[in-house]
């Protein structure tokens, strides 16, 4: 006989990715172990300029990126991710405290690296991808 609709098992879901951009080794390692531990699929870059070449291979749907790296800032990496990859969701992270101003231009969230726990970080990220889905 013919099959239910309810019968049909739905299609595997996509793994959100994300692309974790940081200089500092212990924070990429300890945030893609995290967001890999939450069933997220993490790559990591070390700098702007790796960040890049990921996104030559791998199109995430959220991009976690520090702003003070070597040879491209991720100031520079975020306003070229926003210009070409408008759709990717984006959280700056910073050591230094910038306002907001600056970081709004180029992100959709900003952490200040010390005063927020990976918590907080995965609540920034639920609530980017729930409302980019949402659109």
């Amino acid at each position: 006989m013919g099959t239910l609709v309810a019968d049909i098992k739905p299609a595997v879901r996509h793994r959100i990715r994300i692309l974790v951009v940081d200089d500092e080794a212990a924070i990429r390692e300890t945030a893609g172990m995290i967001l890999r531990r939450e069933g997220y699929d993490v790559r990591t870059a070390a700098d702007g300029v790796d960040g890049l070449r990921a996104l030559s291979i791998y199109l995430p749907d959220l991009i976690i990126s520090d702003l003070n790296m070597p040879r491209m800032s991720g100031f520079e990496f975020l306003a070229l991710v926003r210009k070409q990859f408008p759709q990717i969701a984006t959280i700056a992270m910073s050591g230094q405290s910038i306002g907001e101003e600056p970081a709004n231009r180029i992100a959709d969230a900003f952490l200040q690296k010390g005063d927020y726990a990976f918590v907080g970080l995965l609540r920034n990220i639920v609530k980017l991808l729930s409302s980019s889905t949402a659109a």
